[in-house]
């Protein structure tokens, strides 16, 4: 726990996270020492009232905290929409009461975006160890269609019961589990672009993401069984990862190649089964696949590496932009795209000197990204130990369409990854067909 305390100290909004077994009794203590003499309304779902809101709304009454009559969601496939943001806000409108957010990634997100809007702190109550945005700065919402982050602080205060964590369902688990590994690969790609001077690696957000992460992630069967120890280490990864955010006011530290992924299956509406996956169970698939592209990266010659090669076949933006609007076209991304793309196009003297960068910092860069990485096949070995998805059909992507997704998913977020790498240096099609090839992910580094 000693990192999350010295986290909360570089937090911005956060003031108090109490991880441990059967705490909910203190959420009255830890509500009035952050809330003097104000009112509370539960936010929750159906589920997450039954488990735990009602036991909070008694706890609070008991000790004499006034409280609004609880917003209760009662969609039975709740999701972090815009118009639910609206209605929690028109419900807070009416008193000034301090929201207590009971559940996990939707109720929190909603709650936090609604409790900026209504200009107020909130207290955020964790029910599932399923993602890393409990403490993030920020909320993921779907506004007209596209999955965005709107900008927002994080809760005042966070309490998490391991008891209740522990029991929750466990696929919640398994989410969070792969959404924890995500930043793994996520800072090969921040390393990536620090190499290249690019988008330099920020040290304290590095280290509260990256110190423990190993440990975080030590033991997939025990988070899949409930051990206590277990989960509270992987809650804490969590919660590190979103203090990270929270800290740099960005997902860099969090966020790589592998959310593009996601983000681009969540903004093409995707659902596998009635439902939209989960969104550790998308990110772990595309950690998956990602971590394959890496090991391309490493096995491959970069220091014969012909640049002026490369710059004859980059294309000028007019050609890329053309090639965009046919990609896109008649979608809702494409001027999420076309933005996106100018903001990281260069030219082929920008790309000259990029790639000469590369050749030169090569057997560094190479270094730190061995240190980095986790092989793909133990990824996908301590996926399956959790009990997360291992092939993208588990989570209703074909394979077609994720070999596509690979390419469109470059195309959405400005932010430099192996992708853009991929690209600048003409191997893309050469990795994936590799990668795809008899539909078997290559997984051995060092080797050709």
């Amino acid at each position: 726990m000693h990192r999350v305390e010295q986290a909360i100290k570089s937090a911005h909004e956060t003031r108090a996270l109490h991880i441990g077994v059967n705490i909910l009794e203190q959420i009255p203590t830890y509500f009035a020492e952050q809330f003097p003499q104000r009112k509370a309304i539960i936010i929750a779902d159906e589920t997450t009232f039954k488990v735990s809101g009602r036991s909070v709304s008694e706890l609070l009454h008991n000790a004499g905290v006034a409280q609004d009559e609880p917003f209760i969601f009662t969609e039975p496939d709740l999701h972090a929409e815009y118009h639910h943001v609206e209605q929690l806000v028109k419900a807070l409108a009416q008193s000034e009461a301090i929201p207590v957010a009971v559940g996990a990634g939707t109720i929190n997100d909603l709650t936090k975006l609604a409790a900026h809007y209504s200009n107020r702190p909130y207290f955020c109550i964790a029910t599932a160890a399923s993602m890393d945005g409990y403490s993030s700065f920020g909320a993921s919402i779907t506004y007209q269609g596209i999955k965005q982050n709107f900008d927002c602080p994080a809760p005042q205060v966070i309490l998490a019961d391991l008891e209740i964590i522990r029991n929750a369902p466990s696929e919640l688990t398994a989410s969070g589990y792969a959404d924890l590994f995500a930043k793994v690969t996520a800072g090969a790609d921040w390393i990536l672009a620090d190499e290249l001077s690019i988008e330099a690696v920020e040290p304290t957000a590095w280290s509260i993401v990256q110190d423990g992460l190993q440990d975080a992630l030590g033991s997939p069967a025990g988070a899949l069984a409930g051990d206590v120890e277990a989960i509270s280490s992987l809650i804490e990864g969590l919660m590190l990862g979103g203090f990270a955010m929270q800290w740099s006011r960005t997902t860099r530290c969090a966020s790589g190649a592998e959310h593009q992924f996601s983000h681009l299956w969540d903004m093409e509406h995707h659902t596998h089964n009635g439902r939209a996956p989960s969104h550790g169970f998308k990110v772990g698939i595309a950690t998956l696949y990602v971590s394959a592209l890496y090991e391309q990266l490493l096995n491959h010659p970069v220091e014969q590496l012909d640049i002026e090669a490369c710059c004859r076949l980059w294309p000028e933006w007019e050609q890329q932009e053309a090639r965009a609007r046919e990609m896109f076209a008649g979608t809702c991304l494409l001027e999420t795209v076309l933005t996106e793309m100018y903001a990281k196009y260069i030219t082929r003297e920008a790309l000259a000197q990029q790639l000469g960068l590369l050749k030169e910092r090569w057997p560094i860069l190479k270094e730190r990204l061995i240190h980095q990485l986790v092989p793909s096949s133990e990824v996908k070995r301590r996926l399956q130990l959790v009990g997360a998805p291992v092939e993208p059909e588990d989570i209703g992507i074909s394979r077609d369409r994720l070999r596509n997704s690979f390419l469109r998913a470059y195309h959405i977020r400005r932010r430099f990854t192996i992708l853009d790498l991929a690209i600048r240096i003409g191997c893309f099609d050469l990795w994936l067909e590799k990668i795809f090839e008899n539909n078997q992910i290559i997984n051995n580094y060092g080797k050709n």
